[in-house]
């Protein structure tokens, strides 16, 4: 296959599938990010009782920029 070829193909393709691909892999990396953070938040409180106020907290400031950084990938991957 020649060079301009490939460029011919490359510049007629329709992406629509690469971001949607690219949306569903943000969210499930955002999925797993939240339930790693939930789960280790469960087991801090399990071994510290008395921090769970501070872990609470932590926690869900942790889990919203995790959200956020998932949302910014999606609208990144629908952007042409």
């Amino acid at each position: 296959m020649s060079l301009a070829l490939v460029q011919e193909v490359a510049a007629a393709a329709d992406f629509g599938a690469f971001a949607a691909i690219g949306a569903g892999l943000a969210a499930i990396g955002a999925g797993v990010g939240i339930g790693n953070i939930g789960g280790r938040a469960m087991e801090a409180m399990a071994r510290q009782p008395e921090m769970h106020g501070k872990i609470q907290s932590s926690a869900l400031i942790l889990a919203a920029f995790v959200e956020a950084v998932a949302l910014f990938a999606v609208v990144v991957s629908f952007l042409k």
